[in-house]
């Protein structure tokens, strides 16, 4: 179990994001494929890759991959897996499945067969021929791809975008690892201002916080491998410790937070409060289309509203119409905008220096990315 092969899915258009992630935290023998990044790694790295990563949905530790063109070449080649290595025998082990462009096409069917194979792989290693399932949680996830099987178990348990920190959420949330890809997207460093006129919950303020104070995303929550006997509990202790060594005390961060809904600041405080940053973030209650500051160079990232609700669209387009004119007072900023309008740049008034797909939710999107001019060096 030295060696292991590690899958870390993520939004569609944050794989490069996620793969940078990764190279920091110092794995660079890595494979970039649409909506995951596949890794080497040990049992530590479960700990540690689930504590860190910032635009990860979750962390897999991939059993094996095979071709399958029928039911029969699924269950044999599943069964001779080493399930035994890691799945205790009175582990739990629910089944999921996907499967696209595929022979095997039937979602239940393959779920039965491959938890029929691993039963009858257990039942060489430990000798029974029926499991309890009483004991930890094991969740065996399986894609079917153009017939090709990937199979792995969850390390994570819940989303990795749950940092715990958001028990409270408003209209249209924005998912922790999106606005957090925005982020990392950018070109905002610590020591400059960043600004979110369009605030919401305070996801993108929060994350930019946590990132800024180095503050590792999963310390507010647990994982479902915590429970596993697999994995030394002195080995999840020793990565937590670390992480919270390595947290930065000094410097002062400039997030700033501001929307027009007053229920909306309450949450975004109530969150910041949650994550413990707080103090290193300014809410404040202003509308978008007036904001000004003091501050000749900063980074503006936000998610207005899109307008997808019946009736919000023409309310949507003055809006960007509106901000596309204010803006223009920060022409030494740098800003950045996520939105599914594909008529952004022509009611913001300019095009964008870059634009990237993203998906928020299962709305596409395009994040539109206009550069300002660097800050002169001190």
């Amino acid at each position: 179990m030295d060696k292991l092969q590690l899958v870390t899915p993520c939004l569609f258009g944050l794989e490069a994001v996620l793969g940078r992630e990764l190279k920091q935290l110092g794995y660079h023998d890595q494979f970039l494929e649409d909506g995951r990044v596949t890794f080497a790694g040990n049992v530590s790295d479960i700990c540690r890759c689930n504590l860190w990563l910032r635009t990860a949905e979750r962390v897999l530790l991939k059993i094996g991959d095979f071709q399958a063109l029928s039911f029969e070449e699924l269950f044999e080649k599943t069964k001779a897996l080493d399930w035994a290595s890691w799945l205790p025998q009175d582990a739990e082990f629910p089944v999921e499945v996907d499967s696209l462009n595929s022979k095997l096409a039937s979602v239940p069917d393959c779920q039965a067969i491959i938890k029929k194979a691993v039963v009858e792989s257990l039942k060489k290693k430990y000798k029974l021929e029926w499991f309890s399932e009483t004991g930890p949680k094991y969740r065996i996830m399986v894609t079917v791809l153009k017939d090709w099987v990937t199979l792995s178990i969850d390390t994570s348990g819940k989303g990795l975008h749950k940092r715990g920190y958001r028990k409270l959420v408003g209209d249209a949330p924005l998912k922790e690892t999106l606005a957090c890809g925005m982020i990392l997207l950018s070109w905002w460093k610590e020591d400059r201002l960043l600004w979110d006129p369009f605030c919401g919950s305070g996801t993108i303020p929060v994350e930019a916080a946590l990132a800024g104070k180095n503050i590792a995303p999963g310390l507010n929550r647990e994982f479902v491998s915590e429970n596993w006997p697999n994995i030394d509990k002195g080995m999840w202790r020793r990565v937590k410790e670390e992480a919270y060594d390595l947290i930065k005390t000094d410097g002062n961060l400039r997030i700033q937070g501001t929307d027009i809904n007053n229920n909306s600041l309450e949450l975004a405080r109530y969150h910041a409060k949650k994550a413990g940053v707080i103090k290193d973030i300014h809410f404040q209650n202003m509308d978008a289309a007036n904001i000004s500051s003091r501050y000749k160079y900063g980074v503006i990232i936000c998610n207005p509203p899109y307008g997808e609700r019946l009736g919000k669209k023409k309310e949507a387009e003055e809006l960007y119409r509106s901000i596309g004119k204010k803006f223009k007072d920060f022409d030494t900023w740098s800003y950045y905008i996520l939105t599914s309008n594909m008529e952004f740049e022509k009611l913001f008034g300019k095009k964008a220096d870059k634009k990237r797909k993203l998906y928020n939710g299962m709305i596409k999107c395009n994040y539109y990315q206009y550069y300002g001019p660097p800050p002169p060096r001190p």
